[in-house]
């Protein structure tokens, strides 16, 4: 618990100290999303719920005291005789006052235990929302992480757009150049401003798609879509995450906490529910008052109080089986739990397997990208040269430019992938932190 205090704190002060001047970095995305977020909120508040519930008198293990009273007013009717005619009555409109009020204390003195197994759930209840805050607030991180570094990659697509449209440009100059003294001609000309118009249109969409992403983002962190940000960074990858102690923490998961706590939770309710079927024992005292006043009758007036104390015993025999079916029920619900644990338990095993397969060999290909990105920026100058000496045709060119930004989108989408599976791995390890 003390983690997610941490964290949320962390969110808050950043949020206010941290975002400035439209420039948004990681940390200040994920500060203003543990400080905004709606589920994180929410979850945040089923935890206050659970806590403020996690009390010894909801689970019904403190006395009661209850005060009623009762005052009635009637006007009634009384026609009375006797052996002797002279005391005979006969009235109407008779008015009467009944006044009763008691105060009642009573305290459960046995009923099966289910107290101590109600009081055992709703700590247990408490503990699974604290799980679950720390989940949603790991699942929220990696959300708002992937979404920055995609807007990210996609301006890093954006930079060798631009790079490819200034070699595109230096083509045209080259070719203006040689169609001064005779050199060239109008279909080198045209193909060469054919080829920079589709990659100003490309540029275009490129834009677009940077916009739309950081809209997105901003929806993630809950700020207005609508406003300006500057995102400046690179993608950089953890090349160090160990499987082995990664496996180990997927399986300490805050969800698969709250898959076991939920077994735990239908365990105590079985209890509970078997509990019904066990006499219950309750001690009972308190004060009694009763006073009748009559305008006429027998009795004119009558008055009585004091104290009382009892004892009462519920043995249940027999309600339709309604017990024992609803124990039953809660038996299959416990083995539901331990299956959708087992279930769940083999999905954390076989997502972090998977991912870091894909991590893995993502890192691997990285190496190799970097190398061919690095060697088409060098093929790229060079056939340049060379066709700026008339050594090397408009085809090179642009074969070279084809393959400068085949490789570099290749090396950022790789960079991106890679980043990725990191994130996940790491959310299922519950170690991302702001």
């Amino acid at each position: 618990m003390r983690k997610l205090i941490l964290l949320v704190f962390l969110g808050t002060v950043s949020a206010q100290f941290g975002y400035s001047q439209n420039r948004l970095s990681l940390s200040d995305a994920l500060a203003i999303a543990l400080k905004n977020s709606y589920n994180i909120q929410l979850a945040k508040n089923n935890v206050e719920i659970a806590t403020i519930n996690n009390y010894v008198g909801v689970a019904g293990g403190l006395p009661t005291v209850n005060a009623t009273v009762n005052d009635v007013e009637n006007i009634t009717t009384i026609n009375q005789k006797f052996p002797d005619p002279s005391r005979d009555v006969t009235r109407s409109g008779v008015s009467s006052n009944n006044m009763n009020a008691n105060i009642t204390a009573g305290i459960l003195l046995f009923n099966g235990f289910r107290v101590k197994a109600a009081q055992q759930r709703l700590n247990e209840l408490q503990k699974m929302n604290q799980d679950m805050l720390n989940a949603q607030i790991q699942s929220t991180m990696a959300s708002v992480i992937t979404s920055y570094y995609d807007v990210v990659r996609q301006q890093n697509l954006l930079s060798t757009i631009n790079k490819s449209i200034e070699v595109s440009q230096q083509r045209i100059d080259i070719i203006n150049s040689r169609q001064e003294v005779g050199l060239a001609n109008n279909a080198d000309l045209y193909q060469a401003q054919i080829d920079l118009n589709a990659l100003v249109q490309s540029k275009q969409a490129q834009q677009l798609i940077i916009d739309q992403g950081k809209t997105n983002l901003l929806s993630l962190i809950f700020v207005s879509p609508d406003s300006s940000v500057v995102i400046n960074d690179t993608i950089v990858v953890d090349e160090k995450i160990n499987f082995s102690q990664l496996k180990t923490l997927a399986l300490k998961n805050p969800q698969v906490s709250v898959a076991e706590q939920q077994i735990k939770i239908n365990e105590l309710i079985e209890r509970e529910t078997a509990a019904l079927r066990v006499p219950t024992l309750r001690a009972t005292t308190g004060i009694n008052f009763s006073n009748t006043k009559s305008g006429a009758g027998f009795i004119l007036e009558n008055r009585s109080y004091g104290p009382f104390l009892g004892v009462n015993l519920a043995i249940p025999i027999y309600n339709g089986l309604i017990n024992k079916k609803q124990q039953q029920v809660a038996e299959i619900n416990t083995r539901n739990a331990k299956v959708q644990r087992d279930q769940f338990l083999l999905d954390i095993e076989t997502g972090a397997v998977r991912t870091y397969q894909a991590y893995a060999n993502t890192l691997a290909q990285l190496k190799t990208a970097k190398q061919n990105q690095v060697l088409s920026k060098q093929l790229l100058d060079l056939v340049m040269q060379r066709f700026q000496l008339g050594q090397a045709t408009i085809v090179d060119v642009k074969l070279a430019q084809q393959s400068f930004e085949n490789e570099s989108y290749r090396l950022v989408n790789l960079a991106f992938t890679a980043k990725v599976a990191e994130v996940e791995l790491k959310r299922l390890a519950n170690i991302i932190e702001p």
